[in-house]
């Protein structure tokens, strides 16, 4: 399914304004014209979708294309273009000379994401959309695991950096603040209070040491390993 793009703006727009403008085709469509049957698709919404291995055995006897592999050294800040190139390259075998081409390129690691890159989904009219999804999280299983790990990890760093700078009356300010003069506990915090075996409702009423159980995790650093982070 080869589309030439239209309409190329001058100057080029900024990649998320160029990735909010496109509509991207339903996955079922692309997958169909790939040859790929429904039950070998898996749906994730109207965008994405897993592709059964079931397709490797149905196609075994069918032979094999050419693979074309896209790769950099000396690794900079913004990125090399290893996945501008790629895509453009997909898009030039497939518009301009209407081979039958897919892209296979790796879900971008957090690293990049929350870093200065801010993705790595490609750029401009090369890229890869939707954009926001494939960056944050797509389809994986083992992705979802080390993106939720790594989160976890990262608000434990935080909250030992903040418990470590504040004693228990800033902390509770903090959590708990004062609106419109009075105070008053989330249905989260009330779970947690709960948990602690403190049966009270009013934030007013806790005694200092109610609320230092409340708002510490008190982890030790020391149970805490430096490679607890998984690598997506």
């Amino acid at each position: 399914m080869a589309h030439k793009l239209k309409d190329l703006k001058r100057p080029v727009p900024s990649d998320l304004d160029i990735a909010q403008a496109a509509t991207p085709l339903p996955i079922g469509e692309i997958a169909e014209d790939a040859g790929i049957l429904p039950e070998e698709l898996e749906l994730f919404g109207n965008t994405k979708a897993k592709v059964s291995l079931d397709v490797r055995e149905r196609l075994k006897d069918r032979a094999n294309g050419k693979y074309i592999v896209v790769t950099a050294i000396t690794p900079t800040p913004l990125g090399e273009g290893k996945t501008t190139t790629t895509v453009g390259l997909s898009q030039a075998l497939g518009a301009h000379l209407g081979q039958r081409v897919f892209t296979c390129i790796r879900q971008p690691s957090q690293g990049p994401t929350f870093g200065i890159k801010g993705g790595a989904a490609g750029g401009g009219y090369s890229q890869v959309i939707p954009m926001e999804e494939f960056n944050l999280h797509l389809t994986g299983d083992i992705h979802a695991i080390t993106a939720a790990n790594n989160l976890l990890a990262a608000a434990i760093d935080a909250r030992m950096f903040h418990e470590a700078d504040m004693d228990d009356a800033t902390l509770f300010k903090r959590l708990c603040p004062p609106k419109g003069g009075k105070r008053k506990f989330t249905g989260t915090m009330l779970r947690r209070l709960k948990k602690l075996g403190i049966d009270k409702s009013n934030p007013d009423d806790l005694t200092p040491e109610e609320v230092s159980r409340f708002v510490r995790l008190d982890i030790d650093p020391d149970t805490i390993t430096w490679r607890r982070v998984v690598d997506t």
